[in-house]
Formats: structure tokens, sequence, C-alpha cells
């Protein structure tokens, strides 16, 4: 299976994925707000973590991108690499 096959396939599974989930996993932002108020009100600290939780989940997309267009970087890199030694050893 060539790999556009396999980025078509990983693209409909992640989409199908996000379609079918229930739709109880919405309620559950207003329902960890309304705790982590009533927790700061009560001196608590539990809205610290939900914010570092918040931040984790929104850095990880851009992390995976990241690492993704890296590898891509490297690998058309030594790509070239390789490439331009076969040309000189042709050349000699």
């Amino acid at each position: 299976m060539n790999t556009w096959k396999k980025a078509i396939m990983a693209t409909l599974l992640i989409c199908t994925i996000s379609i079918s989930q229930p739709p109880q996993l919405e309620a559950q932002c207003p329902m960890c707000r309304m705790s982590a108020e009533n927790n700061l009100k009560q001196g608590g600290t539990q809205g610290k973590g939900l914010n570092a939780g918040i931040l984790y989940m929104l850095a990880t997309p851009y992390m995976l991108v990241g690492l993704i267009g890296f590898v891509w970087w490297r690998n058309n890199h030594q790509r070239r690499q390789n490439g331009s030694e076969e040309e000189e050893a042709s050349f000699e």
C-alpha cells in the first residue's frame, strides 16, 4: 500500500472516530468549569491543574506537526546530500 493510500485511510479513520463520539462528551467542559470554580471559592488549586491540562492538550498537536515536519525535512535533506555525493562520484 503506498503512502498516499495510508494517509487517506488514516484521515478517514480519524474523521470517523471524531464524528462518532457520544453527545455526553460535549457536556464535560461546563462541568469541569463549575467544579473548578467551586474548588477555587473554597481555597483549592484545582483550576491551576485544569489550566496546565488545557495547555498540554493545546501544545500536543503543534508538537506532532512540528515532529512530522522535522522528520520530513531531515529525510529530504539526507536524500539531497546522498544525491549530490552520487553525482560527484559519477563525474570522477
